[in-house]
C-alpha cells in the first residue's frame, strides 16, 4: 500500500476489492514461488491510485 494511505482512505467497495485479491495473491503464492502475481498486484496499484488521487484532491 502507498506510504500515505490507511484503510479507511478507502471506500468500503475498495476495501472489500482490496481484500479479496490479497486473498487471491495469498491462494496463488501457496501454489509456489513462481506462480505470477503481477496481474493482481497491477489492480491493486490501481486502486491505490484512485484513492490516492481523492485523498489529495487531485
Amino acid at each position: 500500500m502507498a506510504d500515505d494511505l490507511s484503510f479507511s482512505d478507502f471506500t468500503r467497495g475498495e476495501q472489500l476489492r482490496l481484500v479479496a485479491l490479497h486473498a487471491r495473491m495469498a491462494k496463488r503464492g501457496i501454489a509456489g514461488p513462481t506462480v505470477d502475481l503481477s496481474d493482481l498486484q497491477n489492480k491493486v496499484r490501481r486502486i491505490e491510485k484512485q484513492a490516492e488521487k481523492r485523498k489529495n484532491g487531485k
